[in-house]
């Protein structure tokens, strides 16, 4: 994986959350996170207003009970301009303006792609990171480069301090 420091602007989103933990994923009896994006991609996307950026979808894990072993809550949605008409069922997120490390994935198939991401970013230290984790909001970004499930490049923003 690629890695960059940027500093994030804060961001206005509409989509839907769910408040798992990585142990609860880890169980298909009790993983969440697939039905979230299942739902928002079958039915919730298409009902979002003042889109900002249309097609670039944002994965946002933040209200975190502790660190990487405790719930938090998973966002999925997009950017946009207004949410003063919000669609029943969407919820509107403020993501704080950030420093984030941003890790650029490889070419793989979904969800591996992801999976094999974030199980490497849970083994860094953090002099990995450059600093020590923030556990504000950390970001997956799927753009034109996840368009292709067979072949997904995307980035994962973790926040820091």
């Amino acid at each position: 994986m690629q890695k960059t420091i940027i500093h994030a602007p804060m961001m206005q989103l509409v989509g839907i959350t769910c408040r798992t933990s990585n142990a609860l994923e880890m169980d298909v009896g009790t993983a969440q996170i697939g039905a979230t994006l299942g739902r928002y991609m079958g039915e919730m996307a298409a009902k979002l207003k003042n889109r900002k950026r249309p097609g670039i979808t944002y994965v946002v894990y933040h209200e975190y009970e502790s660190d990487i072993h405790g719930p938090y809550t998973y966002f999925i949605g997009e950017e946009v301009t207004d949410t003063s008409e919000l669609a029943p069922g969407l919820i509107s997120l403020v993501v704080p303006a950030q420093k984030y490390v941003r890790f650029t994935t490889n070419p793989g198939q979904m969800p591996q792609v992801c999976i094999n991401a974030w199980q490497e970013i849970w083994k860094m230290t953090d002099e990995d990171f450059g600093s020590s984790r923030a556990y504000i909001a950390d970001l997956e970004l799927y753009d034109e480069r996840s368009a292709d499930p067979q072949n997904t490049v995307m980035d994962i923003c973790i926040g820091v301090k």
